[in-house]
């Protein structure tokens, strides 16, 4: 067996608040999105219609959004389960510093940048949706 990639679907409440938060504070761009009629792809999100997918890329990550109640729906396991996740999602970056300062003054859950004991230096955001997102970059 050979995986080519990994690309996390995360269940959300509202998928224009969530690209909208991961384009503004991440410079992630919006691949696809899938209105409610799903009888098509938009490359942009229309102020006129709900979405319930879209697929947002930066670089060599790419995230889906699932509206919560489609969600629920086509993935049987998460029947019962809350938004949100025990998992951290963990992507190294170039320029971590700069990142950090454009983030820190927003009204984000966000810790300090850190130095960790396995030489990275590395911090934590939680997303709209309780998800965890791991920002990091080897030490100098």
């Amino acid at each position: 067996m050979k995986i080519s990639k990994l690309s996390p679907n995360f269940e959300v409440r509202d998928i224009r608040k969530s690209v909208e938060f991961y384009t503004q504070y991440f410079g992630f761009k919006l691949i696809m999105a899938v209105s409610e009629s799903q009888d098509g792809v938009d490359n942009v999100i229309h102020s006129d219609k709900e979405y319930v997918y879209a697929m947002l890329q930066q670089d060599a990550v790419e995230i889906m959004f699932q509206r919560s109640d489609t969600f629920k729906t086509d993935v049987a396991f998460s029947e019962g389960l809350p938004i949100g996740a025990t998992v951290s999602f963990y992507m190294e970056v170039e320029g971590i510093q700069n990142l950090y300062q454009s983030l820190k003054n927003e009204k984000l859950e966000i810790t300090e940048l850190q130095k960790t004991w396995y030489g990275m230096q590395e911090f934590y955001v939680k997303d709209l949706d309780g998800y965890i997102l791991v920002f990091a970059e080897k030490a100098a």
